[in-house]
């Protein structure tokens, strides 16, 4: 979901690092597309024509690929380990605190949504009483009919200059656990998808989406094999967490727990990310607990210490190896920032952060990371950071080589790491069979990011060519 690495800027149109390349017809199982390519991980922009897709390069290395479906994997592509990488920038975006010509509520914080009531020419307490129907008070407002006990005039001010929703509903799947998938379409025709995991203990969480496919390309993730279409705004995530609470409180009880796990990388869209995590636990608002809001990385450490300094609440990191040599191949963002690095920065900034703790995510692969030495070093790597870990068992799907750990082996390293002292969780799949588990969301085109070349160690665990 959230794992991966942007290895591409902004696109820039100049004849040496643009191609434009139009998929063929349906009827050909594969489409050899010409590119140069900087690194691996790709950001494909949104077009009109959903076959347009975008490469973008500076470097004069050529190859192909071709396009991929489920039943065809992608080749294999090798990176270098001295590869450069460019720092993680904005990437594309898609801004808008305004809906054509009116002004999108969602996107504001509260002191946004006061000084733009005042500019209006209408009191601050206006600002309070719209807030809470919008987030509060078991309304949440979709349009102006449920705004009951609002000022007459303050209500046509805002039919004529406001917009309340940033997403339209499409459908909703439930798995055979209870696990409900809502998929959602943007204003520009993407779609996101969120899931809601209810829990006997009467904590339900909503996992929302931060961006339309991922730019990571974390060789576990489904999302990754989208690439990065765009940022989602502050609006758009926000208004996930509400339509979770309007759609599905009646059926699953309080969503009490909001989790950053969706489609993206959350701290590649740090700025709404944090906006809209600042929206979520204000208290006349949505008010969820800063310690019941998590946003995950897979490890962007300039961003990840802005998130700290900025935000209360809580951290996951997607840690899923101990060794850099196999988190730059599942996890490629490692080839910019190291394991030492992150896991310092970590030691370091939580010196900080008073009754705090990082919790680690660590996707059980068999043959891979699995391993009483990986265990074991996964003791000493997180010595001194205050942690939890939670051990996650992998989800296959038709875009990955991998499979789960089985159940015996990720009790066994439980018990290791337990022996260590670390608090340790083990994780059970939810939503599977509706693709609505960890690691399981989005829906790649027909062209996706390259599956990168299996180390050779690894590649009889694999069952993959050499």
């Amino acid at each position: 979901m959230e794992m991966g690495c942007l290895w591409m800027r902004r696109v820039r149109l100049t004849a040496n690092s643009l191609f434009l390349a139009m998929a063929s017809s349906s009827s050909s199982p594969a489409t050899t597309l010409p590119y140069t390519y900087r690194h691996s991980l790709f950001s494909f922009p949104s077009f009109k024509t959903p076959h347009l897709i975008s490469f973008a390069s500076s470097y004069r290395r050529s190859t192909s690929i071709s396009t991929p479906s489920c039943s065809s994997a992608s080749p294999l592509l090798s990176l270098q380990e001295d590869d450069n990488f460019p720092d993680f920038g904005g990437g594309e975006s898609y801004k808008k605190l305004e809906k054509g010509s009116k002004v999108l509520l969602k996107g504001m914080n509260y002191a946004e949504l006061q000084e733009w009531v005042q500019s209006q020419g209408f009191r601050s307490g206006q600002a309070l009483m719209l807030w809470k129907r919008l987030y509060g008070d078991n309304i949440w407002a979709h349009d102006i009919d449920e705004l009951e006990g609002l000022n007459k005039d303050f209500k046509k001010m805002l039919s004529e200059h406001s917009e309340f929703r940033a997403l339209s509903l499409k459908d909703i799947l439930t798995a055979s656990d209870g696990t409900r998938k809502i998929l959602f379409v943007l204003d520009d025709g993407l779609v996101i998808e969120t899931v809601v995991i209810p829990c006997d203990r009467g904590r339900t969480t909503v996992c929302v989406s931060s961006q339309v496919g991922c730019a990571m390309n974390c060789q576990f993730c489904y999302t990754g094999r989208m690439g990065l279409r765009r940022h989602l705004t502050a609006a758009e995530i926000v208004e996930q967490a509400v339509y979770a609470r309007r759609l599905l409180s009646g059926d699953v009880g309080p969503i009490t727990n909001v989790v950053f796990m969706g489609m993206g990388e959350p701290l590649h869209n740090t700025e709404n990310v944090i906006k809209a995590a600042d929206i979520m636990v204000d208290e006349q608002g949505l008010h969820f607990s800063p310690r019941k809001v998590t946003i995950s990385t897979s490890g962007l450490v300039p961003q990840l210490k802005r998130f700290l300094h900025e935000s209360k609440c809580a951290l996951a990191v997607s840690l899923n190896a101990t060794t850099d040599e196999v988190r730059n191949w599942i996890m490629p963002i490692n080839r910019k920032y190291k394991l030492g690095l992150l896991l310092e920065t970590l030691r370091e900034e939580l010196k900080f952060k008073h009754n705090y703790k990082v919790l680690f995510e660590y996707v059980m692969l068999a043959g891979i990371n699995d391993s009483i030495e990986d265990a074991k070093r996964l003791i000493d790597l997180v010595k001194g950071i205050p942690c939890k870990i939670n051990l996650i068992s992998f989800n296959p799907h038709c875009g990955s080589y991998f499979r789960p750990s089985s159940d015996e082996k990720m009790i066994e390293f439980r018990n290791v790491l337990a022996k260590g002292g670390c608090t340790v969780f083990l994780r059970l799949s939810r939503g599977d069979d509706q693709m609505a588990a960890c690691g399981q969301l989005g829906k790649p085109g027909t062209i996706q990011a390259p599956l990168l070349r299996v180390p050779e160690q690894f590649q009889m665990a694999l069952n993959t060519p050499v």
